[in-house]
């Protein structure tokens, strides 16, 4: 994998100070040659020592082995990730609105590469598998999180999965008592934060249940308690953007999964036509 685009997917796990270093080595790709460890250091106003650290943090022996890595990549391929709205070849946009409406989608195409990168297909095909296996699926969500858990649901359900779909965190608590062995519960929640949640899964798994969870690309206990952990990137420093970016990274998670159980089971193929034929009868009749 390129060493930019290594860095850019492992972004929101990282350290004030290493999202720093992350963001000038991205944005300063083509000048790297000419900065040393400690002229980088200088630039961002931390240790040498940091901007070292960060090096190996990836593998490297130090900066100039990292340097030299993301120097090749850039000969190579040039841009590995998005050009960014300043430097896309583009004639100068209208206005502030025309220019907002394209840092929007090179944005969306940078958080959607990330999510793919930090989900390989491996742990796609796990959490799918999980799924097409269990007796019942139960989709858990909160909020904003509730309306995807609810699409989520009627689409497994079209693909002939019994799924429950949980928009209560009391009445899910109280749905336990009928977990059995294998059944799997997906929680989408945007921060994995909020204890009720991080509560209902490990009482889920304490009945023998597997538990899948899609958050942010974050630390935070509800993914460190999942049997499989998915995560949906969105790195933006405006919050409205941030929020615009997850939304989107989640769609693109939900999709796949839902392409994949098609993909791994052609029975559930098979259902989802026959059930979608019904709807639109019902809606013709």
């Amino acid at each position: 994998m390129p060493p930019l685009t290594r860095i850019a997917a492992e972004r929101e796990r990282m350290s004030a100070i290493e999202r720093r270093i992350a963001d000038f080595l991205c944005d300063n790709a083509h000048l790297l040659r000419d900065y040393s460890s400690q002229q980088v250091a200088h630039a961002l106003g931390i240790s040498q020592s940091s901007v070292v650290k960060f090096a190996q943090k990836f593998g490297y022996r130090g900066y100039p082995d990292l340097k030299f890595s993301i120097g090749v990549a850039v000969a190579r391929h040039g841009e590995e990730l998005p050009d960014s709205p300043d430097s896309a070849p583009v004639s100068a946009p209208e206005d502030a609105a025309e220019l907002a409406l394209r840092e929007l989608s090179s944005l969306r195409q940078a958080a959607q590469l990330q999510t793919q990168l930090t989900n390989p297909l491996p742990l796609l095909q796990q959490a799918v598998a999980l799924i097409d296996q269990a007796p019942r699926v139960y989709v858990h969500g909160l909020g904003d999180d509730g309306v995807y858990a609810r699409d989520l649901a009627m689409r497994l359900s079209l693909q002939g999965i019994l799924a429950i779909h949980h928009a209560d965190a009391i009445l899910m608590l109280a749905d336990l008592s009928t977990v059995r062995a294998d059944d799997v519960l997906i929680v989408l929640s945007e921060y994995g934060k909020m204890q009720p949640l991080v509560h209902i899964s490990r009482q889920f798994q304490a009945l023998g249940g597997k538990v899948i969870t899609i958050t942010r690309h974050t630390a935070n206990p509800l993914r460190a308690s999942a049997d499989t952990a998915l995560a949906a990137c969105a790195n933006a420093d405006a919050p409205y953007m941030a929020q615009l970016l997850y939304r989107s990274s989640l769609q693109l998670l939900l999709d796949s999964v839902f392409v994949l159980l098609c993909h791994a089971n052609p029975e559930r193929q098979r259902q989802l036509g026959v059930n979608l034929e019904r709807v639109a009868q019902l809606i013709d009749a």
